[in-house]
């Protein structure tokens, strides 16, 4: 009895050093997956970080589109008005051209006349 008690409390103690062994090991990969986990929460926060700051740089980009498209509006609007004051102008041109070449032959005429007369 005495020898099998000593073999059991032997076994016992086997069984409660494996115990320990795995508990230990279980520990070490809770500790491992611990530092992963603040990892990636790391790198997670980061990744925030910088699509907040994009999501930011978007916004600022769009405003600026939205400012030159109102600008580009603006220009075409004066080109517009600069065509048709270029257009208006080149009409008095062709109708002061006209004019003058009217008066042109009016003198002419008039010059012959006078000449003789």
């Amino acid at each position: 009895l005495q020898r099998q008690a000593e073999q059991t409390c032997r076994q016992l103690l086997r069984t409660q050093e494996e115990h320990e062994q795995l508990l230990q090991a279980a520990v070490e990969q809770a500790e491992g997956l611990e530092q992963s986990l603040r990892s990636a929460e790391a790198v997670l926060a980061e990744r925030a970080a910088q699509l907040r700051d994009a999501q930011a740089q978007l916004s600022r980009n769009k405003l600026l589109i939205e400012e030159l498209r109102g600008e580009n509006r603006r220009f075409a609007m004066a080109l517009q008005a600069a065509e048709l004051r270029q257009k208006s102008m080149e009409e008095k041109n062709q109708l002061l051209e006209e004019q003058a070449s009217a008066l042109k032959q009016l003198i002419g005429k008039i010059t012959p006349a006078s000449l003789s007369g």
